[in-house]
């Protein structure tokens, strides 16, 4: 990836400039996409530094982050191929679901918590943080109903740490 970024930390705007200007370029990533006869969600690191991260994603309609959030770093998400279901928690009402379909993006800041999975079968996404994720937090909740945060390492990969944490995430239909 060629990449003429400032040499700092990057605000949530700018990265999803930098989203929206690599998917542009399918050259500089193209030929990571992969989905795996075993299945599960296929990532790669396409660009790391001091201030920012960034991957490239491979999503199944089966493929669930789980609850997270990205810790200190801000970041955007471009989706390139089929589409994502995000879902951001409400306690006590209904889940904010919005599909985002290829060709859109969107930005959030480090206390985002929400949930990824592919809302179509072959989906591609680029993502970028700033500062580079080295931390996230994923959420589970007990059989009495208290929420727990977990800390884990960026190269662990995200994924349900309870099933029944705040609700199951419904297959979305998309138009």
């Amino acid at each position: 990836m060629s990449t003429n970024l400032p040499a700092r930390t990057l605000d949530r705007r700018e990265l999803r400039e930098l989203v929206d200007d690599l998917a542009a370029d399918p050259a500089q990533w193209q030929d990571q996409v992969d989905f795996p006869a075993d299945g599960g969600r296929h990532y790669a690191s396409l660009y790391r530094d001091a201030y920012v991260d960034v991957w490239l994603l491979c999503w199944r309609p089966e493929d669930d982050t789980g609850w997270h959030d990205h810790d200190i770093s801000s970041g955007a998400v471009h989706v390139v191929q089929g589409a994502l279901l995000e879902c951001n928690p409400r306690i006590g009402g209904e889940h904010l679901e919005t599909v985002v379909a290829e060709g859109q993006s969107f930005h959030f800041g480090p206390d985002h918590i929400h949930r990824l999975t592919g809302a179509v079968d072959r989906s591609v996404s680029i993502h970028a943080y700033s500062p580079p994720l080295w931390r996230l937090g994923q959420y589970s909740i007990d059989d009495t109903g208290l929420m727990r945060r977990v800390s884990v390492s960026y190269a662990d990969e995200l994924r349900p740490i309870d099933d029944d944490f705040m609700g199951e995430v419904p297959a979305a239909e998309v138009a």
